[in-house]
């Protein structure tokens, strides 16, 4: 006998799975998902686990390059409709059918994944922000998709909360990233301060040039998340008051370490149970004033350059002409690295 469907048409057992796997994963996401409605909120549990289980497989895995690789795979598996046999895949290929996800929104994001694991550097704030819509604006972007929102202003709206949380993530993973050998500050920021990522690698320390970088990151994730309330309230109902609650609690970590003194080194910022609940009593407040109050013309705001692509995908269900051969060249990339072989190659 087949396992009993969710509405969303993904297996019960597969979605209870996912749910343990956000759970114990990601818990600011697990607080602010208890707001959404079930409609939402259950493919996007799986939406998640489904991330979740991407970022792991290169983050904790050995060979970053076959991770990946793997990815791919598994990706083109599920839009063929013969997902592989595991919780994750099967609960997002269910996803793909239910909701007619565009094939550029998680190809962004295997893109970004990519990018780890060749462990690419950045030079700019606007090449930190496209790295940054790929690993979170995408999943922002395919967020509005499971609440079957196509409107191109709310996507983008979308896209810099996305932009805004992923900032927060580097800001206050410095010290973590560095002692791992890596580095998502903006590289010309690093020589303006007389650093190299070399000399981070070797000692990191808070020091003032490095408290000054995660201070700028952190002002531009704050002009990101109050841009992006401009789109929730051309959510649905019922899903506003969960997308406040991940804003206001993801923004909280950038509080903690602005209390800090910036120090993303010495210790690793945090929300506490206490904080959440206030922060969604708040999220409770704005929503219940988003009913009746005009709309915001920030919400008509143009998307930022480095998101319009996702927008653009999501809006009208096309990729944008290139984006498939930017990602077949860096996965070819990783083909090389993983064979042993320099010279690149398509499948």
């Amino acid at each position: 006998m087949s396992a009993p469907l969710h509405a969303s048409g993904i297996r019960a057992d597969d979605l209870e799975h996912c749910r343990a796997v956000i759970r114990t994963g990601s818990l600011s996401f697990h607080a602010a998902s208890k707001l959404l409605p079930a409609s939402v909120r259950d493919p996007a549990l799986a939406l998640y686990a489904f991330c979740r289980l991407a970022d792991d497989e290169v983050d904790e895995g050995g060979n970053k390059a076959r991770a990946v690789l793997d990815l791919q795979e598994r990706l083109d598996l599920a839009y063929a409709g013969r997902p592989k046999n595991a919780p994750e895949d099967r609960a997002f290929a269910a996803i793909i059918e239910e909701f007619d996800m565009p094939r550029a929104l998680p190809e962004a994001l295997l893109e970004g994944l990519a990018w780890d694991a060749v462990e690419r550097r950045y030079e700019t704030l606007s090449d930190v922000r496209g790295y940054s819509a790929r690993v979170a604006s995408a999943v922002g972007a395919m967020m509005c998709v499971l609440m079957r929102v196509r409107d191109a202003h709310a996507l983008a709206r979308a896209c810099d909360l996305g932009v805004a949380m992923q900032l927060t993530n580097i800001a206050r993973d410095v010290g973590e990233d560095a002692r791992a050998g890596r580095i998502y500050l903006p590289l010309e920021w690093v020589r303006e301060a007389r650093l190299t990522p070399e000399d981070i690698f070797a000692a990191p320390e808070a020091s003032p040039e490095i408290r000054a970088m995660v201070r700028h990151l952190l002002a531009e994730a704050h002009r990101l998340y109050v841009r992006s309330e401009a789109g929730i309230p051309a959510l649905p109902r019922e899903a506003r008051m969960g997308i406040f609650a991940a804003r206001y609690i993801y923004a909280a970590i950038g509080r903690d370490l602005a209390r800090a003194r910036h120090d993303s080194i010495t210790r690793r910022a945090h929300t506490n149970t206490a904080q959440k609940l206030v922060w969604i009593g708040v999220s409770a407040a704005r929503t219940g004033v988003s009913f009746a109050a005009p709309r915001s013309p920030v919400l008509y705001a143009r998307p930022l350059p480095e998101v319009a692509y996702l927008v653009d995908a999501a809006a009208r269900n096309t990729a944008q002409p290139g984006r498939t051969g930017a990602l077949l060249d860096v996965l070819a990339d990783l083909r090389a690295r993983d064979t042993g072989r320099q010279e690149p190659y398509l499948s």
